[in-house]
């Protein structure tokens, strides 16, 4: 028994194996010779797994699970494959460098077979005019366009179209450069290997000459003086930079142009790799002396940071060679990510300085500009990463290890939050546009000013609710992306918000009775409320609370659920109602006539008339006091007028009462008795006044 199980199991790994075999030498059998009849014996054996008992033990076998250990030894031999393939990948090019010699032979033999048809000359001409035609298409695009007049006022420029002109004439002869030399490989007729390499020259050339015109467009922008910085980017460093980062690239791109050269002339791999390590040192050496040649503000330079840098470098082509692409990129993305995002949002800012007549009642562009840039920048990072990697995305989306879970949510994870990021920041660019469309203006209506008021008040809070709503969402999509089950997670969640309302009752009371007081819309920002102990002017929202100032200055934040009944002392209109006390004997028709003159006044100015919808009058006898006569007035303001109103017509009726002699009744005090007193006194003095005096008598 335990030979037959042996056994079945070599048929089961044998016979996949012979099929493989069979097929493959078919399909190579009809590109090269004619078909060869397979022995007896294998004929033999393909009938014999035709049969329905075999096929049914195959699917049996091919359906049977995995062992578990499997799948757990291949996650966590993660580190030893790496070891083990960067020593594979360094003897490939180790021993490719043996061979080399021998395929640059074969590619000599593969280039003059393709080109002895045609002809040196003709190929040549070719090659001149692919490498010719950019050039000379851009010179005449130059003679042809006018360069563009940038104008300024002082050092600022204030041109609207300063940006777009910058634009044109820096961008425009790139793309003519790079559609003329498109043409050339349209144009003629290549040979196979020919159109290869002249692909890859046509894509290294264009990449070069859009390099340099960005170059030109980031040193024209980060150099131009801002307002909002005293100490800006000077010509001399951005120059410096940009040469070296030039130089760079175009190194870069010719590089890769001449490895993507030897595929078609039958290049090995480690071949490949070979010629890549050693052009590899240019890319070192230029970034060495540009860090040893470094401009600097005070002309010094720091010993230990260019060293550093060096020996960061060299480490990176280490990484390199060695085969360690993961390390290799997060090395290159640690020094070049974030110096790419600084020059980015530079060269922004300043757009923003130069094009402020155009950008700034646009925020929704503003923001596009400001986050979009960045987004695109970290995406394409982080998809390049993934690239360079070998993560193809069919991979990504099938494969089922740790490794590919955990890659395949950290880049769909960036993705998701930088487009949340994004959308946050055009949403909360186009709710700020909106509050500062509706500021208060003295000149709009009491309709629109009542419009203005609810738009500040609920903006704000709807706001920050979206704030919430989309980071909640983007954490979740998160999470999902990178194989965490959210099910459990949202259900616990809910349990747990159940459990924190139980226990955060005045919290809970608090937010849900703030929305019924913004959908009674019972008060709005800027208007003057009185709730119990507590009365100011609305200043800001929360979700559970209000800020009240006070009219003498301190600020209450008072929670929702805390208001109670609110009194809104700023709708619509309201009445003042002042109470006078006047003498008996007054002249109650003159009073009313004068009232009557100073409403009118009131009416009649241009300060106070507009406030005003019912002028002051008298309403008649409230009273009869103790000591006066009690009358009411009345008037009819806008909300918020009504007390400066009042107090110059108080002023008003005190200056006009005392003109026609009305008085006001003052409450006084009469002693009794006064004369009865002073009769008292009268009789003293002449009793004193008839007494004799003792010295005068005789002595006895």
């Amino acid at each position: 028994m335990g030979k037959r199980i042996g056994a079945y199991g070599v048929l089961r790994f044998l016979i996949p194996l012979l099929v493989a075999i069979a097929a493959a030498g078919a399909a190579g059998a009809q590109t090269t010779a004619p078909p060869v009849q397979p022995p007896v014996e294998v004929q033999q054996l393909l009938r014999l797994m035709q049969t329905p008992q075999v096929k049914e033990w195959m699917a049996r076998q091919t359906n049977a699970a995995p062992p578990a250990v499997s799948r757990e030894a291949e996650e966590m031999s993660v580190l030893s494959d790496l070891v083990d393939q960067a020593r594979r990948h360094v003897d490939m090019v180790s021993g490719a460098a043996m061979d080399l010699p021998e395929e640059v032979t074969s590619a000599s033999a593969i280039v003059e077979q393709e080109i002895a048809p045609a002809g040196w000359a003709l190929v040549t001409t070719e090659v001149l005019v692919l490498l010719l035609a950019g050039a000379a298409a851009e010179m005449l695009f130059r003679l042809v366009a006018p360069r563009p007049r940038i104008r300024g006022d002082g050092e600022v420029p204030t041109v609207v179209h300063h940006a777009a002109a910058n634009l044109l004439h820096r961008m425009m002869p790139a793309i003519v450069f790079a559609v003329a030399t498109l043409v050339p490989l349209f144009a003629f007729d290549w040979p196979p290997v020919t159109r290869s390499m002249a692909i890859a020259i046509a894509i290294a050339l264009i990449v070069a000459r859009f390099t340099i015109a960005l170059g030109h467009l980031l040193v024209a922008l980060v150099t131009l003086p801002r307002a909002d910085s005293g100490s800006n980017v000077s010509r001399v460093q951005a120059s410096f930079w940009f040469r070296h980062c030039a130089i760079f690239v175009i190194y870069f791109a010719f590089g890769w142009a001449a490895i993507q050269l030897l595929v078609p002339l039958g290049f090995s791999t480690g071949a490949r790799y070979l010629v890549g390590y050693a052009l590899g040192i240019g890319l070192f050496l230029i970034a060495a002396e540009a860090v040893w040649s470094r401009p600097s503000e005070d002309g010094s330079r720091s010993l230990a940071v260019s060293w550093g840098l060096t020996l960061y470098f060299a480490l990176l082509w280490i990484l390199w060679v060695t085969g360690f692409n993961l390390l290799l990129w997060i090395g290159i993305y640690a020094v070049l990510l974030p110096r790419v995002l600084a020059v980015a949002t530079s060269a922004i800012r300043s757009l923003h300085q130069a094009e402020a007549g155009f950008l700034a009642h646009r925020p929704f562009v503003t923001a596009l500009l400001d986050r979009g840039v960045r987004a695109i920048i970290i995406a394409a990072a982080a998809l390049w990463l993934g690239r360079m990697l070998g993560l193809a995305a069919d991979r990504m989306a099938a494969g089922d290890t740790m490794v590919d879970r955990l890659t395949r949510g950290a880049l769909g994870g960036i993705v998701i939050l930088l487009v949340a990021d994004l959308l946050w920041h055009l949403a909360r660019a186009y709710i700020n546009g909106k509050l500062e469309e509706a500021r208060v203006d003295e000149a709009a209506t009491d309709e629109e000013k009542a419009k203005r008021a609810r738009l500040r008040t609920l903006l704000p809070i709807f706001r920050n609710i979206l704030a919430v709503v989309i980071a909640v969402i983007a954490v979740l999509m998160v999470l999902s992306g990178m194989g965490v089950q959210i099910g459990p997670l949202i259900a616990g969640a809910g349990v747990v918000g159940v459990a924190v309302g139980f226990g955060a009752q005045t919290i809970v009371k608090d937010v849900i009775s703030g929305m019924f007081y913004l959908w009674d819309d019972a008060f709005r920002v800027g208007e003057y409320i009185e709730s119990g102990n507590h009365k100011g002017v609305v200043e800001a929202f929360s979700l559970r609370s209000v800020k009240l100032r006070h009219h003498r200055g301190p600020l209450t934040t008072v929670p929702f659920g805390e208001l109670g009944a609110v009194k809104n002392l700023n709708r619509d209109w309201t009445i003042d109602k002042i109470t006078l006390n006047l003498t008996y004997d007054t002249d109650l028709v003159k009073v009313k006539k004068v009232i009557k003159q100073i409403g009118q006044q009131l009416l009649d100015n241009p300060e106070f008339g507009p406030h005003i919808i019912e002028t002051l009058k008298m309403k008649g006898v409230e009273q009869f006091g103790d000591f006066a006569i009690v009358i009411r007035l009345a008037m009819m303001t806008k909300p918020g007028e009504q007390f400066v109103i009042r107090r110059n017509a108080l002023a008003m009726i005190r200056t006009a009462f005392k003109e026609n002699g009305i008085e006001f009744a003052v409450p006084t005090v009469q002693v009794a008795g006064e004369g009865r007193e002073a009769e008292m006194n009268a009789v003293a003095a002449r009793h004193f006044a008839q007494k004799p005096d003792p010295a005068s008598e005789p002595a006895a």
